[in-house]
């Protein structure tokens, strides 16, 4: 006798139980018995094993079904009472390797299940037409139990390479003020460079109560950055980062990370934290920590999500290569991107953020802040889900952090908040500041600005009394104060503006117009027709 078939009976026991003694019951009742057993393991493990099969393995496997119920009954109350503590668990390092340990016995259990579940069916004495159709529910309930404990045992696996590949394993940071700071940074790796020159620049700010946001951007261009008090860069340039035209706070990351390395000693990227300390120092705040993005990998990670919707305000350039450096002048271009409702690829993406030429830094600026709205609006729980583990690997290649994965569960939990409200913004540069004012800044003004700012972002409710404004001065572009310094934020950008699509004449705007007027070498009429094309907004 098979061991995993059921004991005979004692003498004088009439074995007239069709599911533990299938014999002699008729060929529907060992049809339905089937399908009821499959049905069984699939609901609840172990159970088929305790009405039709060996006793112990079903009571060993009920209580495992049991615990499990348990442990995610005890994960569904975690989730909704403390959120931080559940993603902490899942993000460790230890935890989640244990995690998956159990997930892939569970899976390995369950698979033996099914396998003895079909030797307790006995498919030889199914009805010949019965048995494929037994066989494919079996096949199908272990794919969806057993293939599903695997499959998500193998996601927490890639997010936890992940998790180690980009974030640090350092101590935690504490708010300041109230707030995290964390700052931003796009840039290139080119050849014959030693690090990245980060030209896209912005703090993002959140109330860590409240996940309200605040963003900050730092024009790549600004000139005098002033490093932090406890920076090491303050021994070499006490007065700021003034070295002449070529010392723009984009250099910084590059010349420490050739020069002055040794000033950082145990740092990982030295030029990624004495960029942070440059920007704390020119903001007036303590930015706690970065995230670098290498735009050459930029795409690979809209292409991880599936693109991205945008409704852009003017045609953007996909630039040739710089034919006239000192006036900017590019060939002829590789390409444009339209006007009006627009679904980007990676690569036109990281175009449409990168792209300067006709217009100035600030344009650029507000396409990049639009790009990283419409990452943010359009990274949803079923779109990570689905794409989940490209994502992931994207984000490898893509992105460096000084983050500690120790504290991932309480920003996470930051970026839920956050979820649904609209961020407050500020630009050193147009249009908060005059287009002059990064290269002669007034440090004290943008301390005040930005501290005003973070007033406003830690209200409950928007917009206190304007009592105040801060208007261009006719010297040097600088900006005066008109009153005491209160509400001067700008209202976020609106979605409710006409793309540029066609000339003043009305004629319809083409790719083919503008090569043509490129190639005739008429450049302000590029200008003037590409003008708008800092205007965005996410879909």
């Amino acid at each position: 006798m098979s061991r995993s078939e059921p004991q005979q009976p004692a003498t004088g026991t009439v074995m007239t139980d069709p599911v533990r003694y299938p014999s002699s019951a008729p060929a529907s009742v060992r049809t339905k018995r089937g399908f009821v057993l499959v049905l069984m393991t699939l609901l609840v493990p172990g159970s088929a094993q305790i009405v039709a099969g060996d006793r112990k393995i079903g009571r060993i496997a009920l209580r495992v079904t049991l615990t499990a119920w348990a442990v995610l009954a005890a994960t569904v109350l975690l989730l909704l009472l403390n959120r931080t503590l559940l993603i902490n668990i899942i993000t460790n390092p230890f935890a989640s390797l244990l995690i998956i340990l159990v997930l892939v016995a569970l899976a390995l259990g369950w698979a033996f299940l099914f396998v003895n579940t079909l030797r307790l069916i006995r498919p030889v004495l199914l009805a010949p037409a019965a048995r494929p159709a037994v066989g494919i529910v079996l096949v199908l309930a272990l794919v969806l139990s057993s293939g599903t404990l695997a499959y998500t045992a193998y996601l927490l696996n890639v997010g936890r390479n992940a998790i180690g590949s980009i974030f640090s394993a350092g101590p935690s940071i504490e708010p300041v003020d109230g707030r995290y700071n964390f700052l931003m940074m796009g840039g290139d790796a080119g050849d014959g460079r030693t690090g990245r020159r980060p030209d896209s620049l912005s703090v993002l700010s959140v109330d860590a109560k409240s996940g309200q946001t605040a963003i900050i951007s730092v024009p790549r261009n600004l000139q005098n950055a002033q490093f932090s008090e406890d920076s090491p860069m303050r021994k070499i340039y006490p007065d700021g980062y003034d070295c002449g035209d070529e010392c723009l706070i984009n250099a910084i990351n590059t010349e420490v990370t050739n020069e002055h390395k040794d000033l950082y000693p145990g740092v990982d990227d030295p030029g990624a934290q004495a960029t942070l300390e440059a920007v704390s120092g020119t903001l007036g705040i303590t930015v706690q920590a970065y995230v670098l993005v290498d735009m050459d990998g930029f795409a690979k990670l809209i292409d991880a999500m599936g693109g991205i919707r945008i409704k852009a305000g003017g045609w953007v350039p996909i630039s040739g290569p710089v034919i006239d450096e000192a006036n900017g002048i590019h060939g002829m271009p590789d390409g444009w991107i339209p006007a009006g409702d627009q679904k980007l690829d990676g690569f036109h993406a990281l175009w449409y953020g990168r792209s300067r030429e006709f217009v100035d830094d600030y344009a650029r600026i507000q396409r990049q802040q639009c790009v990283q709205q419409a990452m943010l609006k359009q990274l949803d729980p079923a779109t990570l889900l689905a794409k989940f583990e490209d994502i992931a690997n994207a984000g490898t290649k893509v992105v460096e952090s000084n983050i500690s994965s120790s504290q991932l569960g309480s920003f996470v939990d930051l970026a839920m908040k956050s979820k649904g409200k609209q961020a407050k913004r500020l630009t050193i540069g147009p249009p908060d500041f005059d287009a002059s004012f990064s290269t002669v800044p007034d440090f004290d003004i943008i301390h005040a600005r930005v501290q005003q700012l973070l007033a406003s972002a830690s209200e409950p409710q928007a917009a206190a009394p304007v009592d105040g404004i801060v208007q261009p001065a006719a010297a040097g572009g600088r900006l005066q104060a008109s009153g005491p310094l209160q509400q001067t934020t700008p209202p976020p950008p609106s979605s409710d503006f006409t793309p540029v699509t066609t000339t003043p004449d009305g004629e319809p705007i083409t790719e083919a117009m503008l090569n043509q007027l490129k190639s005739e070498g008429n450049e302000q009429a590029l200008r003037d027709l590409v003008a708008t094309n800092g205007q965005c907004a996410p879909l």
